[in-house]
């Protein structure tokens, strides 16, 4: 029985006298954590930036006459801009107001005479 005894203990002596693992660089475990970030970055974040920026732009440059669909589907011709609204003719004797922001797209001139 001894002789089992000496055998776990002198393993245990034999494990506390191997040299220590060495630790990782702090940046190289949050690499993976960079990498992921830039990836969204580039794939997510940096394109809805870009879309938003052309809708503002394309918002801030409607004017009298254009044809534009909002987002609830709505075609009209602007008859009218303000600052924070925007009139749109959708069908003989028909006006609405909406707000400049949801207007979504610049349709070709001619796109109601199509759809009439």
């Amino acid at each position: 029985m001894a002789s089992l005894t000496d055998f776990f203990i002198a393993s245990a002596h034999a494990e506390g006298a191997a040299p220590a693992a060495q630790q990782p660089d702090p940046l190289m475990s949050f690499l993976p954590l960079i990498l992921i970030f830039v990836v969204f970055y580039f794939l997510l974040i940096r394109p809805q930036q870009k879309k938003v920026k052309e809708h503002k732009a394309m918002v801030d440059a409607l004017k009298k006459g254009d044809e534009v669909v909002t987002n609830g589907g709505l075609l009209g011709r602007v008859t009218e801009v303000g600052e924070n609204f925007v009139q749109l003719r959708v069908a003989d004797n028909v006006e609405v107001r909406v707000q400049r922001q949801a207007v979504a797209a610049l349709m070709p001139k001619g796109t109601m005479k199509d759809a009439l």
